[in-house]
């Protein structure tokens, strides 16, 4: 034959004991060559994402400028608006209904025909009365003839002084009877205008509480109609005792405080106004003391009785530092900002003073001062940041990026 011996001839020559040891020290150093690559890809992994860290972007924060400016110290409060009069109309005289000229819901001004009641029966009596008083006149009249006649004959000594002075006193009683009678004209006379009831104030009309043909009787309680007054109205609120002190200084300056009013999600302003009086006493239920504000509601937004939110505006901080509310965060009880400069943000506490429309008062930041808006979950103290300034001409009127 020709060729050498076969690769694995020496191999096979060997001992068999001495070839399964071979064979045990070949396994073992693959198992060994696997576990190395094993650590070496787990080691390449790690290392990797730890390199990877300090390689990351730089934040991306819209900030915004603090600014110099002033602020509304508010109240809020529930309220309820009161008409200034509501007006119950009922008859004062006894008859029958016989026109009805209002219709419901109608505006109707003072003096504006409301009820006709039926006025023959005080027509007639005033005619009575009137027939006694032109008689009483009359013999009044001719009483003070005689009493002038009298008076002459008495000069004459033709009459004695008794004749003179009865008839004197006899001008007198008549004197009382017609003043009797003219009485009795009057109140008849009121009684026959009590039967054409008028509107005694501009307002609205309500529902129609009473039909022609309807009997109606002098202070039976029943109503014959509701005015109410719209224009102006007025809105009772409730002030905690512990904000009394504030509203009472500013009105012992005798300041006039601004009043809003708003619907009840707090999403539509209706009116505005002021603080016409504040109650003279705390209400021991609630701790609470009622205030009045008037709006002239020309519009007639506010509609009686309806549940409102109020704003009245106590005072307004001039010349101090604002930033957007949404630049403040909150860590436990403690409040900070990041201050943005130079491309890196610094934290910096700081104490939130009076909100209002979307700014916040602050201390220990200067007006001009950029400050995030943004990226809270990703901004670090000392943070590199990339700045996207927001635009507009004051910081409670910005709106925060993503």
């Amino acid at each position: 034959r020709t060729g050498g011996p076969a690769p694995d001839a020496p191999f096979k020559l060997m001992p068999k004991a001495r070839r399964k040891r071979w064979r045990g020290i070949a396994l073992w150093s693959l198992l060994l060559l696997f576990v190395l690559l094993a650590v070496a890809l787990i080691w390449r992994h790690f290392s990797g994402n730890t390199k990877a860290a300090p390689a990351a972007t730089k934040v991306t924060v819209t900030t915004a400028t603090s600014r110099k400016g002033d602020i509304g110290v508010y109240l809020d409060a529930i309220g309820t608006v009161t008409p200034v009069a509501t007006d119950l109309i009922t008859s004062q005289v006894n008859g029958s209904v016989v026109a009805v000229h209002f219709k419901e819901g109608q505006k109707v001004n003072v003096g504006d025909a409301l009820i006709e009641i039926d006025p023959r029966p005080y027509q007639a009596t005033l005619l009575q009365a009137q027939g006694a008083l032109e008689r009483d006149e009359s013999l009044l009249a001719q009483a003070r003839m005689d009493l002038e006649r009298y008076r002459g004959a008495w000069d004459l000594k033709a009459i004695s002084r008794q004749i003179l002075d009865d008839q004197e006193k006899l001008v007198l009683q008549i004197q009382g009877t017609v003043k009797n009678d003219q009485g009795g004209v009057q109140y008849d006379q009121l009684q026959l205008g009590y039967c054409h009831i008028t509107a005694p104030r501009a307002g609205r009309m309500g529902l129609r509480l009473v039909d022609p043909g309807n009997v109606v009787q002098a202070g039976g309680g029943v109503t014959l109609a509701v005015i109410t007054q719209l224009t102006p109205i007025t809105v009772i609120f409730a002030i905690a005792q512990d904000k009394l002190d504030a509203v009472e200084a500013r009105l012992y300056q005798r300041a006039r405080l601004a009043a809003d009013v708003y619907d009840r999600a707090m999403q539509r302003k209706l009116a505005s106004g002021e603080l016409l009086a504040m109650d003279n006493q705390i209400d021991t239920t609630t701790g609470a003391v009622k205030g009045r504000a008037i709006f002239a509601n020309r519009n007639e937004a506010l509609y009686p009785n309806a549940f409102v939110n109020v704003r009245l505006l106590v005072q307004t901080l001039q010349g101090v530092t604002l930033v957007p509310a949404s630049a403040i965060q909150q860590n436990g009880a403690e409040s900070f900002i990041y201050i943005i400069k130079d491309g890196v943000a610094h934290l910096r506490s700081v104490q939130p003073g009076v909100a209002e429309g979307g700014d916040t008062q602050v201390d220990k930041v200067e007006p001009g001062e950029a400050v995030a808006v943004s990226s809270f979950d990703k901004l670090q103290d000392k943070a590199a940041v990339t700045e996207v300034h927001l635009s507009g001409p004051a910081a409670g009127n910005r709106t925060s990026g993503p």
